[in-house]
């Protein structure tokens, strides 16, 4: 199969079949850990090694592989991957390995790579996959930052909490609060507040959508108007 144009991977990966906001998947993590900013970028980041990682590796392999088994080799592959993450998170960013928990090897069931490893990486060459994986997963962890800052500004008024247990000491600085508070938004933090504002996300996508075609349709229909009155 002939790979398509990079800038069309990009913008379905980034927007228009955005992994989140369109296809919906990789709700486990997006309801869970997007409490803060910071735990959102972190997913969405493990997430994005993990699908450039098996991506590339399944377009590689893609020919010798029997079709009759391929799910189930696709998905000894991704967990590989995952182990490797989750034990490099392990050594060098022990306090959010904690505070993210089971949900790091639980990215082996995410549908998102599951889906473009069967969808796209086993059916187009590495490059081609390797561009589509990095943008999923850039449109991925671009919504799970968007909706764990919403979250974390509700609930407790601030922005870049616990920077410090990814980038060190120094990254104390980062945290900015913008109101306090002396008793944080419990709903904010709970999943069901991450399930709203992922609701929040998703209709605002799709008000833009329709803007833009809106905007579209008129321009479209201009030059008719006026070789009509010509």
């Amino acid at each position: 199969m002939s790979d398509p144009g990079f800038s069309k991977i990009a913008i379905d990966g980034l927007w228009k079949n955005n992994p989140a906001l369109v296809q919906v998947l990789g709700l486990c993590p997006m309801l869970a850990v997007t409490g803060t900013l910071v735990n959102g970028w972190v997913m969405g980041f493990a997430t994005t090694m993990v699908l450039v990682g098996s991506n590339v590796t399944i377009s590689m392999v893609r020919n010798i592989i029997p079709r009759e088994i391929r799910i189930p080799i696709f998905v000894i592959l991704i967990a590989s991957f995952v182990t490797n993450v989750q034990l490099l998170m392990n050594a060098f960013v022990y306090d959010v390995y904690i505070i993210l928990g089971i949900f790091i090897p639980l990215i082996v069931t995410n549908c998102i790579i599951i889906g473009r490893a069967e969808a796209f990486a086993s059916r187009h060459g590495i490059w081609a996959s390797f561009v589509d994986a990095m943008m999923q997963g850039i449109g991925f962890s671009a919504v799970l930052m968007v909706l764990g800052g919403m979250r974390e500004i509700i609930s407790q008024g601030t922005l870049f909490a616990g920077a410090e247990n990814v980038f060190g000491e120094w990254a104390k600085v980062l945290k900015i609060t913008l109101f306090h508070t002396d008793n944080h938004f419990l709903f904010a933090m709970l999943p069901p507040g991450a399930f709203i504002g992922l609701g929040l996300l998703i209709a605002l996508k799709n008000y833009l959508d329709q803007r833009q075609l809106e905007k579209e349709k008129m321009t479209v229909s201009e030059p008719v108007k006026n070789v009509e009155l010509a």
